[in-house]
């Protein structure tokens, strides 16, 4: 899976037994594939809703830390 970028899927479910499970977020090479691995973690489960979720946030998290790193070296 080298070079593949995974986007990540938040789905809303009723399981097999009827209860609604929010925002879970799976990674998948599209949603095809995310949705493959959601019927593997629940079996008959009814899909209610699907979004793509953006990556920004860690993106953001990431270069806060560089930052921080950066000035406690200079300091």
């Amino acid at each position: 899976m080298q070079g593949e970028t995974m986007l990540k899927f938040e789905f809303s479910i009723l399981s097999r037994n009827g209860q609604k499970i929010d925002s879970i977020q799976i990674a998948g090479k599209d949603q095809a594939d995310a949705e493959r691995k959601l019927k593997q973690m629940y079996r008959h489960c009814e899909v209610i809703s699907c979004e793509t979720k953006q990556d920004n946030q860690r993106h953001s998290l990431h270069a806060a830390s560089v930052e921080d790193i950066l000035s406690l070296i200079s300091k």
